[in-house]
């Protein structure tokens, strides 16, 4: 039954899935187990929606590059090495904000929940992708729009309440040219689209292949999306590789206390 099911690319089935893999059925005696959602899962294809990073990484010039060192014995200052050790480990040194990774409403507001604090049951959504790429010939830095929402659902069915929306712009092929990848202005959400995504639809977050929700110079956009509460995901890849619909995406980032946004995994699980 439960294959059967997932096969439909229908918003409902997204949520059974979700639910299945959280446990959430665990109540209902006819409901699908967890082994059978694995089963079904382990037939999918996975993509990796996530950059490797390193210190020649694109990143906002105002948090600088990140370095990588190796640990070292804090009594002697010599590195640790497999042949005196047995092991070796690195040191890391690098803003939260780096390569892909999670923006918590506490980015940008005083009040807002920490990456720490975002539910767990938040981080496995459905996934819609809206693909602007066929509107960058003549608009190379098109924000999307609430029409641009609207002719979507007009291929791909209603956008389901709880999903994850994902901006392809297909500026992640630029992420070995940092200097290409880092311009501004860039594709981007508009203020009017995400708070039509929140509100009309019930999304619960968003994620971009950008550094920045947007170019408006008052951050118009990343500073509603995270003041009202929801969380994004930056530089993002692979987008392409993806449907418009029918995906699951799972993210998640370790557990800092009271962090304020850190690299994060995100990968899509296809239909």
């Amino acid at each position: 039954m439960f294959k059967a099911v997932f096969q439909k690319k229908v918003p409902a089935n997204h949520l059974l899935l979700v639910a299945c893999i959280l446990g959430a059925t665990a109540a209902h005696a006819d409901g699908p187990t967890l082994a059978e959602a694995y089963k079904v899962l382990s037939t999918r294809k996975f993509v990796d929606l996530t950059h490797s990073f390193s210190p020649s990484t694109p990143v906002w010039q105002g948090f600088g590059q990140a370095s990588f060192t190796a640990a070292a014995d804090p009594s002697t200052y010599r590195p640790y090495t497999l042949k005196e050790d047995g092991f070796r480990t690195t040191f890391y040194s690098f803003v939260g904000q780096y390569g892909t990774h999670v923006d918590p409403p506490a980015h940008f507001h005083k009040d807002g929940i920490t990456m720490d604090r975002i539910p767990l049951q938040d981080m496995i959504l459905p996934l819609v992708v809206f693909d602007i790429t066929p509107l960058l010939g003549k608009d190379p830095n098109h924000a999307l729009t609430v029409q641009d929402i609207q002719e979507w659902e007009k291929k791909n069915g209603r956008v389901p309440a709880g999903a994850f929306a994902a901006l392809r712009t297909d500026l992640s092929k630029d992420w070995s040219n940092p200097e290409r990848f880092k311009r501004s202005p860039f594709p981007a959400w508009s203020l009017a689209a995400v708070k039509f995504l929140f509100e009309q639809r019930q999304i619960k977050a968003i994620g971009h292949e950008s550094l920045d929700t947007d170019t408006t110079q008052t951050m118009e956009s990343e500073t509603w999306v995270l003041t009202q509460g929801h969380y994004q995901i930056e530089v993002m890849a692979h987008l392409d590789q993806v449907p418009p619909a029918g995906a699951l995406i799972v993210v998640t980032w370790p557990k800092v206390e009271k962090g304020l946004g850190f690299p994060a995994r995100a990968f899509a699980i296809l239909p």
